[in-house]
């Protein structure tokens, strides 16, 4: 054990270099999902057939493929003639999990936007709004409420499938932890693994739920923990 810390000491440095490559592709594949998912949501939701018909196909396409393959065709395939398109193996990671992920949030967006009541939808249409007003000033932040719990999920799953972009050259945290389990043994490099992606993952779920938290308030649904614990207080008070 004394011989694994000693070498988890000296391979430390590449190993947070390893987690803050990991932690740029979550955030940037985050960020690119999430303007994927917002568009292509709100795309298969238009009355025009043909912009509706070509979110589905984009949205299908991405969920019914590998994120695996994606990768590969990014990075392998791009460069070829006649598309010429090389790009630096990180951004290939961020595009490959953005549209991966982003399609699958596309369905939460859409399913989240259609289950806002339709007296909201009504309401709306009697106050004259315009299809624009009526999506950002109602119908969307109650969609946002509903739909944070399952992109709360998708942040997590692309959190984890970042594990598969060393494929592609990338040295990232799973990379740094399949060189220490060469230097020390699989027990010890994995366990490592499975604590870093849980500490990783606990912090994402903590800042959704506080996202999730501040929706609900917004629209009414919910109190700030300071304003839960005032009544408490009161009554303590009166108590004595």
């Amino acid at each position: 054990m004394t011989e694994n810390l000693d070498t988890l000491g000296r391979a430390l440095p590449q190993i947070l270099d390893g987690l803050l490559i990991t932690i740029e592709l979550t955030v940037g594949g985050a960020l690119l999902a999430f303007l994927i998912a917002v568009g292509l949501g709100l795309l298969a939701r238009f009355d025009n057939r043909w912009l509706r018909g070509f979110a589905r196909v984009v949205i299908e396409f991405f969920r019914g493929t590998s994120l695996v393959v994606q990768l590969f065709f990014l990075f392998f395939v791009l460069p070829l003639p006649p598309l010429n398109i090389e790009l630096p193996p990180v951004l290939v990671g961020i595009v490959g999990l953005g549209l991966n992920y982003g399609a699958y949030g596309a369905e939460v967006v859409r399913g989240s936007i259609n289950s806002v009541p339709r007296g909201q939808w009504e309401a709306t249409t009697a106050l004259s709004m315009s299809r624009t007003q009526r999506m950002w000033r109602v119908i969307f932040p109650q969609a946002w409420a509903l739909m944070i719990p399952s992109l709360n999920n998708l942040l997590i799953q692309l959190l984890k499938g970042t594990a598969v972009v060393y494929l592609i050259t990338i040295v990232d945290l799973t990379a740094e932890l399949n060189r220490l389990r060469v230097d020390t043994d699989v027990f010890f490099a994995y366990s490592l693994g499975l604590v870093v992606y849980f500490i990783l993952a606990s912090i994402l779920a903590a800042a959704m739920n506080g996202l999730e938290a501040r929706a609900k308030h917004r629209l009414g649904r919910g109190k700030p923990k300071r304003v839960l614990a005032a009544p408490a207080a009161e009554t303590k008070g009166a108590g004595a």
